[in-house]
């Protein structure tokens, strides 16, 4: 293994990317810019079991479709830099829309560690969450943290290290099913593309075709070919005409789906675990047979209480109004 990795921090805004970046770094950051864009850059560098390791905190960001400036850097850094590992920072809390950039991350074949911030918030709002079953849906390591506490860094750079050492040179992209409209105009912008010698190595021809669907200018700007283009443009009109949404809508929905269906395998709610609760009382309470006696049962057994427990107290009341009753008539005046 390297003795010096590059590792780049991701992760939506406000997910605590940074927190765990000084945390990770310490003093040993420096600030600056990236060429060309205003978007500060911080690296820093801390040692690990005799291993360098230099972080890049990149800007925050919820996807990597290239609609601002921090997406298109964080992107081009991914893409051009190749760090030897990407962690991506989740708040723990918010999982669904938080995943949305590491399927985004999956899909480009980078080494990753995810770390799932923010965790002791999600317990108190009720999530448990299966790590194992969740880290094997999405073929990489989970670390959970509490980035303002300090917490389970130790074992992120452990997992870090662990990534590095393990990692396969060319790691093969993830491949989601957009369903089949999509897809079949996926094939046909990626045959065109494969015929155009010009495209950069790095990028997968796959995934260009993707974004080419989702209207990424940036990508867009990379091809020249018109043939390309017009197929890209007849592709997006025929799956607008038979799915009836635009094929960046569309492409969204599927990733979504795919992060729904994860979550629901690995994480439960408190609210969940109520409703099973609630739904073993009813086939018991609610049963067609055993219903009818339980309710029954359950009328008597009001019915009983009702009279023998709230006998002595009826009683009480009964002493006390009449009692109330000769002490206010000894206020009023004889005869009246």
């Amino acid at each position: 293994m390297k003795q010096t990795l590059t590792v780049a921090l991701v992760g939506n805004p406000n997910s605590g990317k940074t927190t765990i970046f000084n945390n990770l770094t310490g003093a040993r950051q420096h600030v600056g810019n990236y060429p060309g864009v205003t978007v500060e850059s911080k690296e820093g560098t801390c040692r690990y079991n005799g291993t360098e390791i230099k972080f890049v905190d990149l800007p925050g960001t919820y996807s990597l479709t290239a609609y601002s400036a921090d997406e298109l850097v964080a992107r081009r850094f991914i893409i051009h830099e190749k760090p030897d590992v990407i962690v991506d920072i989740i708040d723990s809390s918010n999982l669904e829309r938080n995943l949305y950039l590491t399927v985004q991350l999956m899909e480009l074949g980078v080494p990753l560690v995810l770390a799932f911030n923010m965790s002791d918030q999600a317990g108190k709002r009720g999530f448990a969450i299966d790590t194992d079953k969740l880290s094997t849906l999405l073929d990489a390591p989970i670390v959970s943290t509490v980035g303002h506490k300090g917490k389970g860094m130790n074992e992120l750079l452990e997992a870090v290290v662990a990534s590095a050492e393990s990692a396969p040179k060319e790691r093969e992209p993830f491949t989601l099913d957009y369903g089949r409209e999509v897809e079949e105009e996926i094939t046909n912008i990626t045959s065109l593309l494969g015929k155009n010698g010009s495209l950069p190595e790095e990028y997968d021809p796959r995934w260009l075709a993707t974004k080419l669907l989702e209207n990424d200018r940036d990508v867009a700007s990379m091809i020249g070919s018109p043939k390309v283009n017009d197929q890209v443009d007849k592709s997006a009109a025929r799956i607008e005409k038979i799915v009836g949404e635009h094929p960046e809508t569309s492409i969204a929905g599927s990733r979504y789906g795919y992060i729904s269906g994860a979550c629901q395998e690995s994480v439960r709610s408190t609210i969940e675990i109520r409703h099973t609760i609630s739904d073993k009382i009813d086939t018991v309470v609610v049963n067609r047979i055993l219903g009818i006696p339980i309710f029954l049962g359950l009328m008597y057994l009001v019915f009983q209480l009702t009279f023998t427990l709230g006998g002595p107290f009826m009683d009480w009341l009964d002493q006390f109004f009449g009692w109330l009753g000769v002490t206010v008539a000894g206020w009023w005046p004889v005869g009246s």
